[in-house]
C-alpha cells in the first residue's frame, strides 16, 4: 500500500514452522526485518516486518 501505516496492519498473518529459527533466517535473507521475539508458556514466535513495513509472525 502506498500510504504509511497509521496503526496496526489491516491484516496480520501468522505462519507456523517446525524449524522457526531456520524459517526466520530465510525470511531475513529475503528482506524481512525481525521486530521482536516473544514467548508464552509452551509457545514461541518471532514478529517480522516485510520491506513495506507489514508485520507477520512465525511460530514453531
Amino acid at each position: 500500500m502506498p500510504e504509511e501505516k497509521p496503526g496496526k496492519n489491516r491484516v496480520h498473518i501468522d505462519f507456523d514452522s517446525p524449524d522457526r529459527r531456520g524459517e526466520v533466517d530465510r525470511l531475513v535473507k529475503m528482506g524481512a526485518k525481525v521486530v521482536g521475539e516473544r514467548t508464552a508458556p509452551g509457545f514461541e514466535w518471532t514478529t517480522l516486518q516485510d520491506p513495506d513495513g507489514n508485520e507477520f509472525c512465525v511460530s514453531g
